[in-house]
């Protein structure tokens, strides 16, 4: 049985590029009602391609499935009106990204529509938050991913600054500003009142930092760049094999112990430079060394076998197309079918009592929907 939570919810999306857009895209997997309102050009990540697949970008697609779209100018004195009576009529929750100060030029601010909808929940998504110097400035992804220090420790030792590939910052804050939301409607049940979330770009990224921020302000040093390596965890990286490489964790005392008996190097356990991981963190090179040479002799399946044999977590390096085809994949139904979308799309990363919430239909066409027909 298909299982929708936020049936009944209603979600006006003001919202361009990834992050609200992620963020009403998960709501309205959930059942929420979503109307997404756009420009007359579309939100700008329509025209972000090539590849296109049914007449928009395929990251488009990946976004904003299960909602409707209404084009709206915004110079528009009536066009604003209309948009802030269907907010009055209908909406339940509220989410932005535009760039700073607009909404507020608008009047579709917060403050602005809440005198007569006291259960609106209102959520802001920034780019460095709602206070301070920055405050007013413009930012994407790749930006906090500099500005945060997450470039800093991405990529191998010496090399240039690495932006990670998925758009975590502006996913990850599409994921905090659902939670919020989710937490006010939660708590609007018990006191008729909505509220203001605010999330922003910066504070996610600088989240994503938490543990190496905790590792330089107890010992002092800048984290480094580890490749595909853990600070203050070894051995715990990817190895080249005879076909690929093969990411092995063995992240204490005992899993280190069933790596160097494997490895046929038992006398590991007994010498100085690896016998508890603060050791072997200072001896990381002298260990890696040893064990690059020994991953060399066999393919990746021969040793994922050995591997699993002894109870020793692994994984190949895979690539989109190996993880799409790959039969946990297939197992647990992420990639769904919709009948409206060429592709299929990824599903919601969350079941609930064994069942994925089903994708109903595809990302809108531009303006599928007129505002005036959803007002009362």
């Amino acid at each position: 049985m298909d299982i929708k939570p936020l049936q009944g919810i209603t979600v006006i999306e003001i919202g361009h590029s990834v992050a609200a857009p992620f963020a009403g895209q998960i709501l309205g997997d959930l059942g929420a009602e979503v109307i997404k309102v756009e420009k007359s050009k579309g939100d700008d990540a329509r025209h972000w391609g090539p590849p296109f697949v049914d007449e928009a970008s395929a990251t488009f697609h990946a976004l904003n499935r299960n909602k409707k779209s209404v084009v709206l100018d915004f110079r528009n004195v009536s066009d604003t009106q209309n948009l802030k009576k269907l907010i009055r009529q209908k909406a339940d929750v509220v989410l932005q990204n535009m760039r700073p100060g607009q909404v507020q030029e608008l009047g579709l601010d917060f403050e602005s529509l809440r005198s007569d909808h006291e259960e609106l929940i209102y959520c802001n998504i920034g780019a460095f938050g709602a206070r301070g110097p920055l405050s007013q400035k413009a930012g994407y992804d790749p930006l906090m991913q500099a500005f945060s220090g997450i470039m800093s420790v991405v990529g191998e030792p010496g090399s240039e600054p690495v932006r990670v590939g998925p758009s975590i910052v502006d996913l990850g804050t599409g994921m905090w500003a659902a939670m919020g939301i989710l937490s006010l409607l939660l708590s609007r049940k018990s006191t008729g009142k909505g509220g203001l979330v605010d999330v922003s770009l910066f504070e996610t990224a600088a989240t994503w930092m938490n543990m190496m921020s905790a590792h330089y302000l107890a010992s002092g040093l800048l984290p480094k760049k580890n490749g595909s390596g853990q600070v203050g965890i070894v051995p715990y990286k990817a190895y080249a094999t005879k076909d690929g490489h093969l990411v092995v964790t063995a992240g204490n005392n005992e899993l280190f112990g069933k790596l160097a008996t494997l490895m046929g190097h038992p006398e590991w356990l007994q010498d100085d430079r690896f016998k508890d991981n603060p050791s072997r963190v200072e001896n990381a090179s002298t260990l890696y060394a040893l064990l690059d040479q020994l991953f060399l002799k066999k393919s990746n399946d021969q040793w994922i076998e050995l591997l699993d044999a002894v109870g020793l977590p692994c994984a190949p390096v895979q690539d989109i197309s190996q993880m799409l085809a790959h039969p946990q994949t297939l197992a647990m139904g992420l990639m769904q079918t919709v009948s409206s979308c060429s592709i299929p799309l990824m599903g919601l990363p969350i079941s609930f009592n064994g069942t994925r919430p089903e994708i109903l239909a595809a990302s809108p066409s531009l303006a599928s929907s007129n505002i005036l027909d959803l007002i009362h």
